[in-house]
């Protein structure tokens, strides 16, 4: 509960940006879940590291416990609903997205989820609130990297049922992302070898510091390669 109140807390500080003109701000966003949250209080999140590697500011509004589909208005508009993170008024270079992984833990649990799981992604990626957040962040001119999930290491991790779920749903987003150049899908499925705990924390759900650096390093090189500006 802490945590997520820190998170909401970070949120409103961090959304507005009062008082700078836009060619102050960063051009970079990063939404989604805790994925691209965890470490922020350390400045070791998914998001400070590619800062770091880029050497250039990232707004990061992910918010643990955030998830695509998100029915309550207030806490909802507060972050909870990854799209309410993103706004139309202002103007990014690049928005790395994550999400999805709630819906499924907390949503159906991980069991029986074709339902939920075409409300976010269709098998045919022509529909879902996935679809539409991408559409309202492309329609800025912001091109979009959407960040996969980790996979659990075999170990006893509470993730590990959500593979089925995990494999099927990313299986959609790279779809999706192909049909669109300025759309890019980064799986890190391979990320964690057969045993190793390193690349979790101790709950095995979230990145270790280790992960969240090398994850944010690799999502440093993807707009390096796509982008001569940086």
């Amino acid at each position: 509960m802490v945590r997520f109140c820190i998170s909401v807390i970070a949120f409103i500080l961090l959304s507005g940006l009062p008082g700078l003109a836009q060619a102050d701000k960063p051009k970079i966003l990063a939404i989604g879940d805790s994925l691209m949250a965890w470490h922020r209080g350390e400045d070791l999140s998914i998001a400070d590291k590619l800062a770091e590697e880029l050497g250039e500011p990232v707004l990061n509004r992910a918010i643990s416990g955030a998830r695509i589909i998100y029915g309550l208005p207030v806490t909802g508009a507060m972050g909870l609903r990854i799209s309410s993170q993103f706004r139309e008024r202002e103007r990014y270079d690049w928005v790395i997205v994550t999400g999805g992984g709630n819906d499924f833990m907390f949503g159906c649990g991980c069991g029986k989820c074709e339902r939920r799981m075409d409300r976010m992604l269709t098998d045919d990626t022509m529909r879902g609130d996935v679809v539409s957040l991408i559409a309202q962040i492309r329609k800025t001119g912001a091109r979009v990297i959407y960040l996969g999930y980790l996979r659990s290491p075999g170990t006893g991790s509470p993730i590990e049922s959500c593979k089925n779920e995990g494999d099927t749903f990313e299986a959609r987003l790279a779809r999706l992302a192909s049909r669109d150049k300025g759309v890019f899908f980064h799986s890190i499925a391979d990320l964690v070898p057969s045993g190793d705990r390193s690349f979790h924390s101790v709950d095995m759900i979230h990145p270790s510091k280790k992960a969240s650096a090398i994850i944010g390093a690799q999502i440093a090189e993807i707009i390096k390669s796509a982008d001569r500006t940086r």
